[in-house]
């Protein structure tokens, strides 16, 4: 046994939003946590998401009543308590008659009112679109209906940040490479997957990015690895997996605005499936998504050429303006995991989207809790639920906290609040450097804003209004550790990012980092 070993109540495996929301948690009713991730915060599932915190409409279809009502009385919750990163969003859904008759609609969007109560969002009504509309002239009828938005990538970071406030250890770019029971507790091994600094001298490069293996003795250990929650049985626990998971491939593409409406459109297609289309980062439409069952390394998803088709298709379908795979401007793919119900295996769109999870805690035993399933918008009841679940290992746990919870950066009433009030006291900023900041930081941007007088005094604009104080932050607070952490999770900026500049902020946070590293050594 290794004799630098760190004891932790709970040690959780996963850097999703399962993962972060357990972690937060559970450090909230003061239990020591560490959590592990192998790659970025949010790397995987939990960044290629639709970008949604909603109920789910469709799930109607398949009599899923239970989950459709947890999720929207939990909707409200997320709303209430993420005002930067979460806000409502109107959906509209053009009736086509020979895919679902108007009255299967209606009775469905009185379901998604009155199953849970409302107190953000208004009610679905039903409308008529004129020669304005961005849809074809054939749609001449629809409904609309409230759900919300989410920066889904920056949802998992908060929590990571909020876990940390409450003592938790946050561990990217980590991996668990082994875990055994041993004496009523988990023996885990962790290896740093940071092994190469493209800067400085081979000997810097030898001292400071060398992989390093730590050691953690655990009371609990928590399986949050999504895709990867079946398979870790395989490469990490060596015991048989308790529930095998059916992975799910949902691809999306980005194209330049389609309509300049805030609404976002919900589209049926003649397989009974949906497609989203959703105002995207002010210039662009998010659309999306597909599912094709998958079958591979969840780290090596990517969207192909049939799902491009009939995305493309479903949109060309509806709208004036036509698409094409010219048009794409970025794309990506995630690999949902969902638990297949007596081994069936129907249409991917009717397998079920809740969680489930598994507590082996044989006597004498360190308990081992795993999660399987989920979505976005229920990760917050299931980390409850988790906790709740292994509180009984802890007397002195204190109870749930997160309902009512606000998450970091989010203690304002609203974005245009927040942005008159920094318009008084940074008149300098432009309107659109603020409105991204409010919609990804909050207050949080007062850790690079609370000693700069002017733009010179944020330093480098590497493209974009992305300046050198807010890199610096992210390095310093938000673990980002490329160019690619900055762009794509921490911002969406890599949509106007060209490659020179991409190139430019990948060598200043290398060097930044460098820095760092000699400085904390």
């Amino acid at each position: 046994m290794p004799t630098d070993v760190t004891d932790v109540d709970v040690l959780v495996i996963g850097g999703g939003v399962n993962g972060v929301g357990i972690a937060m948690d559970a450090a909230g009713r003061g239990l020591t946590v560490a959590l592990c991730e192998m790659h970025d915060l949010a790397s995987a599932t939990s960044s290629n998401s639709s970008k949604l915190i909603h109920g789910g409409l469709r799930y109607l279809e398949h009599y899923e009543f239970s989950l459709v009502r947890k999720a929207l009385a939990e909707r409200e919750v997320l709303l209430a308590g993420a005002p930067h990163i979460m806000w409502p969003l109107r959906f509209r859904l053009p009736h086509q008659p020979h895919l679902r008759p108007a009255w299967m609609l209606r009775i469905g969007l009185y379901l998604y009112d009155h199953l849970a109560k409302r107190k953000h969002l208004p009610r679905s009504h039903s409308l008529r679109f004129n020669a304005n509309s961005p849809l074809k002239n054939t749609m001449k009828m629809g409904f609309e209906y409230s759900d919300g938005w989410v920066d889904d990538a920056r949802l998992v970071v908060l929590c990571a940040m909020a876990a940390r406030q409450h003592g938790a250890e946050i561990k990217p770019r980590t991996r668990c490479i082994q875990a055994t029971r041993e004496q009523g507790a988990w023996h885990v091994t962790l290896e740093n997957t940071d092994t190469h600094i493209n800067a400085g001298t081979e000997a810097v490069k030898q001292k400071y990015a060398c992989a390093k293996q730590e050691h953690y003795r655990a009371k609990v250990l928590i399986n949050a690895a999504g895709p990867w929650a079946s398979s870790l049985f395989n490469d990490v626990i060596t015991q048989p997996a308790p529930q095998q998971l059916r992975l799910v491939k949902g691809s999306h593409i980005v194209v330049p605005r389609l309509h300049d409406e805030p609404h976002a459109y919900i589209l049926q297609h003649t397989d009974n499936r949906i497609v989203f289309v959703i105002p995207y980062e002010q210039q662009f439409s998010l659309i999306g998504t597909t599912d094709v069952d998958y079958h591979g390394d969840p780290a090596h998803v990517a969207i192909d050429a049939t799902e491009v088709d009939y995305l493309c298709q479903v949109v060309n379908a509806h709208f004036k303006q036509q698409i094409c795979p010219n048009d794409i401007v970025w794309s990506y793919s995630g690999v949902r995991p969902l638990v297949e119900e007596d081994n069936t295996q129907g249409d991917a769109q009717t397998t079920s989207r809740d969680y489930t999870f598994t507590l082996d805690a044989p006597k004498g035993a360190a308990p081992l809790l795993s999660v399987f399933g989920g979505k976005l918008t229920t990760y917050r009841l299931l980390s409850e639920a988790v906790t709740d679940a292994i509180s009984p290992y802890f007397p002195h746990a204190t109870g749930p906290w997160t309902k009512t919870a606000t998450l970091p950066g989010g203690d304002f009433i609203s974005q245009p609040a927040l942005i008159a009030e920094w318009r008084q006291q940074y008149p300098w900023l432009s309107h659109a450097i603020l409105q991204r900041w409010a919609r990804s930081y909050g207050r949080l941007c007062q850790h690079f804003l609370h000693d700069c007088q002017s733009l010179a005094a944020l330093g480098e604009d590497f493209g974009a209004g992305l300046y050198q104080q807010e890199v610096d932050y992210l390095i310093a607070e938000e673990w980002a550790y490329n160019a690619e952490d900055i762009l794509w999770r921490r911002t969406k900026l890599g949509l106007v990012f060209n490659a020179e500049q991409q190139a430019r902020l990948q060598q200043y946070v290398q060097t930044r980092r460098l820095q760092n590293s000699v400085s904390i050594n």
